[in-house]
Formats: C-alpha cells, structure tokens, sequence
C-alpha cells in the first residue's frame, strides 16, 4: 500500500467524485481511479460504489475511511518533525482551494518582496479539511469563504475581499451589450451547481438571493467544468455559477457559445477570508500581502472586505468590453 494511494482514496472519498478529486490533486482522472481499483485490490474489498451519476463508499469503505486518515495523519506529523529539527527551515504553509486565480501567485510575488528568504507551501484542500488542518497545526493559513463558522482558540479570521458571482448562460439567452444578467432571468432555468456538502457558501448565497426576490432555483448535478460549458453553449437551457478570477480564466478559452454576465438584482456576493494561527508571523505577512494585492485590484473599499476585481464580461470565443 502506497501513501499516495491513501491520500487519493480520502480525496475521492471527501468529494464523492473522481472528477473533482483529481482537479484537486493535480493529476489526470485514470491516475485516481488506476490507483484507487489497485489499492481495492491489495486489500481485496471494494471501496466506492460507481454509477454514472455518483460515488457513494462501501460498508468497508466507511471503515477503511477511519485508518486512511489516521495512516495520513502520522505522515504527516513525522514529515513536520523532521522539517522542524532540519537544518533548513519550515515553510509557511497555506491551505487553498479554487477559483483564486491568479491572486495567490500575485500574492506570494508580494510576500517575497518583504519575506525573501521564507519558503511557502501551498496545500489545497475542501474548505473543511483546511480548517481542521489548521486547527491541528498543519496549516498556519487557510484561504476560506465562510464567514460565520466559529474558530478555535489562536485561530483568527481576517476578511480579504467580497466577490460578486458570474452567470454562465446560454449566449442566445442575452446580448453582447449586456455585462449582467438578472437572477430572475436566470432562475428560469436549471441550474447545475454542486452538492451542498461540496460548496455549502456557494449554495448558500445563490439559495437565499433567490428567496430575497420570491424565487424558487432548480438544479441538476454539476459536472467537470469544461462539461457544463459544452452542454451549455449547445445551447440546452441550463446555467451555472464561478468565482470572478475563475471567469477571467475561462473567458480566454475559445470555447463559443457562453455568455458571461455578472449576476444582479439582486447580486450574489460570497466573502473571502484568510484565517491564520495567532502564533505565526509568517502567515500574518501572508494576510498583509495578500491583501494589498486584493486591494489593488479591487480599487475603493465597499465594506468590511474589498470587492472582488474587476473584470470584463464575455462571450466565450468573442472578447467584448464592457460598455
């Protein structure tokens, strides 16, 4: 058995999907289930029931789910002791997730400019996961977008930027002179989101948008991202939802066919914080930084936490400006 093997089975485990668990380990899909079916075979027991549709674990699934993270955890720790009694020394390290962009590159470009000789770690992680790990000491910093969860003592939360969420909509659904789209407009449609357990924030502000105007949202499972736009630009009447920085990237692609609108009345914004150890310096220059390129992008203050950076609306495959 393999620790490789063991982190990918937490990871498939975790999300309840192949897909996104490969996205997060940074390695092609066959790889995790190549290694998922050997690791089956070396304990001689299935783990994951498969349909097209969903992931769900096995009674021996379950079970093995408590040692995998135990077997995970003492690696670990072990790899943090030798790190903290080696020559060299400890890297920051930071949990993330996605649809950050290109902020936390610009962010460690920043930091490095103050903190040359400090070595950073970046670690993605379910927003959970980060949390936990920080809690344990694992983390000094974690990128999250919930804002009300409670924290554990010497955990502090420092509000970064709030993001206003983009639409993508079947291009006939709207014009090239449109940068929004209304969300009654799109409420009259499907939406393929996440499960809520996978991006309970996300779920959370589009469901209460919708109540704030007496609209009830449908969904349907989202998919791979390159899979919703394709079903999308064919034009099915479906939308979805991404985080600005995520937008901007996709709006590069030459996918046609998809109309990228920021979503308004009412506008569906999600907070974005950075939560830290109270004992570690480092992360707390890794909060200043980060927050001085957020602050850069995003211009005059709107509240507690800057807005998101600004960015133009698209039709993928034809670049517009924002009128």
């Amino acid at each position: 058995m393999e620790i490789r093997q063991v982190r990918y089975f937490l990871a498939v485990a975790e999300l309840r999907n192949f897909a996104r668990a490969s996205e997060q380990l940074h390695v092609v899909q066959p790889a995790v289930s190549q290694q998922i079916r050997r690791l089956e075979h070396e304990l001689g027991a299935r783990l994951f029931h498969r349909t097209t549709r969903t992931v769900e674990l096995t009674p021996m699934g379950i079970e093995f789910l408590k040692h995998a993270r135990e077997i995970v955890a003492a690696v670990d720790r072990a790899r943090d002791v030798v790190q903290r009694k080696g020559q060299g020394p400890c890297a920051l390290r930071v949990g993330t997730g996605s649809g950050l962009g290109t902020l936390i590159g610009d962010a460690l470009q920043e930091l490095s400019r103050h903190r040359p000789g400090l070595t950073v770690e970046l670690v993605r992680l379910p927003e959970q996961q980060r949390l936990l790990r920080l809690a344990e000491g694992k983390l000094a910093a974690a990128i999250v977008r919930e804002a009300s969860q409670p924290l554990c003592d010497g955990l502090e939360r420092t509000p970064v930027f709030r993001e206003n969420l983009i639409a993508a909509l079947p291009a006939v659904r709207t014009t090239g002179r449109r940068s929004t789209v209304r969300l009654e407009e799109l409420a009259a449609m499907p939406a393929r989101l996440p499960e809520r357990d996978q991006n309970p924030v996300l779920l959370d502000a589009l469901s209460c948008a919708c109540q704030s105007i007496g609209v009830t949202l449908s969904t349907i499972p989202a998919g791979a991202d390159e899979d919703m736009l394709a079903l999308i630009a064919a034009g099915l009447p479906s939308w979805t939802v991404f985080y600005p920085q995520k937008a901007q990237i996709l709006a590069r692609r030459s996918l046609r066919g998809v109309a990228l609108r920021r979503i308004v009345a009412p506008a569906v914004s999600v907070t974005t914080s950075i939560v830290t150890r109270t004992d570690s310096p480092e992360a707390r220059a890794f909060v200043d930084a980060f927050r001085t390129i957020a602050t850069m992008n995003a211009g005059p203050s709107k509240g507690p936490a800057r807005s998101s950076p600004g960015w133009r609306p698209t039709t993928l495959g034809y670049r517009q400006s924002q009128k």
